[in-house]
């Protein structure tokens, strides 16, 4: 059973291998030469739509698609869906992480509360939809910490944590992420259509 990532991005791919059976592989778009659209949505869900749909009509399979970020209320929630990009193209977390600290400078530690969001999308070949969302509330620290995970995550402090998310294991990640919730929720739907499709 194959199941396509409309992604690149290679710590989507672990939390969503590490989410699945065995008996279900995982590869990325980028692996079988699919380019992914344009992220031209002003939400979340369209955004992981318009990649799952794109990357299910390219291949003919099953195509599972997050489209996340970070929500920052002292930046009246920016980055938002500009968060992959937030220091402009092409996409660097370290150049992301950098700005999001600038922008923050000065604002005290009761003022640094976020929100990671996420919305997974499933398409399947004959169009199939259905989708899940997460999210995970915390705050942003003055300096990074840890060198796990990706993206703004060694700048996110969980509540009720004392580690950051680039801190934790990719099995503690999973349990709490706003990913992981989101992937969570699709995992039944999405074994019960690759079911469809084998038998």
């Amino acid at each position: 059973m194959l199941v396509l990532l409309a992604s690149s991005n290679r710590g989507k791919l672990a939390e969503l291998r590490q989410l699945l059976p065995e008996s279900v592989r995982v590869r990325s778009a980028d692996e079988l030469g699919i380019e992914l659209p344009e992220e031209t949505g002003r939400t979340f869900l369209e955004n992981a739509i318009l990649k799952a749909r794109a990357v299910a009509c390219a291949s003919a399979q099953i195509a599972v698609a997050d489209d996340s970020g970070l929500e920052v209320d002292a930046l009246d929630g920016a980055p938002g869906v500009r968060s992959a990009r937030f220091a402009g193209e092409p996409s660097n977390d370290q150049n992301n992480n950098a700005l999001l600290l600038q922008k923050l400078a000065g604002v005290e530690p009761a003022r640094r509360a976020a929100r990671f969001r996420s919305v997974v999308a499933v398409v399947g070949p004959n169009g199939e939809t259905f989708n899940s969302a997460g999210a995970i509330e915390g705050r942003i620290l003055e300096t990074p910490r840890g060198s796990g995970g990706f993206g703004y995550d060694p700048l996110f402090l969980p509540n009720g944590l004392t580690q950051t998310m680039a801190e934790l294991s990719l099995d503690q990640k999973n349990e709490i992420s706003h990913r992981g919730v989101a992937f969570r929720g699709i995992v039944e739907n999405l074994l019960t259509l690759l079911e469809t499709y084998e038998s």
